[in-house]
């Protein structure tokens, strides 16, 4: 059983289609990167996996429990970190991260070393983690730590699905790089595909971004 389940996901704003027929899923400990250029689609997908959207149309499953059917249960153990994070501003660091994780069923806070909106999308025994450009604009330091928080995550057992223009993160951080162009899933690579990617060396995952979605950026 997947932790994530997206089936024919499609979301209109008005008469504009922000994401397209869109299909996938994500394994429990896989870490996958979401390319792709602004507006392509990929806030939109988090967002209605994590089950703040509704979809115009499609299915979404949060390890095997129907988002529409049962909410409340599928994001409790749903972690999102949106962009800029959405946080409770009357809480301290501590008392956010508290409420956080007691809704969840959890009072354990350790996670208060990394930003509170990365941190939040994790304390609460979380199974998805989707975080929607959580990495950008940190120090280097705090990108390190970032990471291996991250990294951990995935190695106790959780999804995660994170947006990201840092190509090197994708490189680094993920085992699977999927690119969205348009609404639509362009690209899906794993495994020996994407060691075959990587093999080209530096500029390998830059060279097909751009091969998928120069046209949509020149538009």
């Amino acid at each position: 059983m997947s932790a994530i389940e997206v089936t024919g996901l499609t979301v209109h704003y008005g008469k504009r289609v922000a994401v397209d027929d869109l299909s996938f899923s994500v394994a429990a400990g896989e870490v996958v990167a979401l390319l792709g250029p602004n507006g392509a689609g990929k806030s939109t997908a988090l967002s209605a996996i994590a089950g703040g959207l509704p979809p115009t149309s499609g299915a979404i499953s949060i390890n095997g429990v129907d988002l529409k059917r049962e909410p409340l249960t599928a994001r409790r153990t749903t972690g999102f970190c949106d962009q800029p994070p959405t946080l409770y501003e009357f809480f301290t660091v501590s008392e956010h991260l508290a409420f956080v994780a007691e809704t969840r069923g959890d009072t354990d806070t350790d996670a208060q070393r990394q930003r509170v909106g990365l941190a939040a999308s994790l304390v609460g025994g979380v199974k998805v983690v989707l975080l929607d450009e959580t990495l950008n604009g940190l120090d280097p330091r705090a990108a390190k730590t970032a990471r291996e928080v991250v990294s951990g995550a995935a190695r106790a057992g959780a999804a995660v699905l994170m947006s990201t223009h840092l190509l090197g993160v994708a490189e680094r951080l993920c085992s699977r790089i999927a690119i969205m162009d348009r609404g639509k899933l362009k690209v899906d690579l794993s495994g020996a595909e994407l060691d075959q990617l990587l093999a080209g060396g530096a500029g390998a995952v830059e060279a097909l971004y751009l091969e998928q979605v120069a046209e949509a950026e020149l538009t």
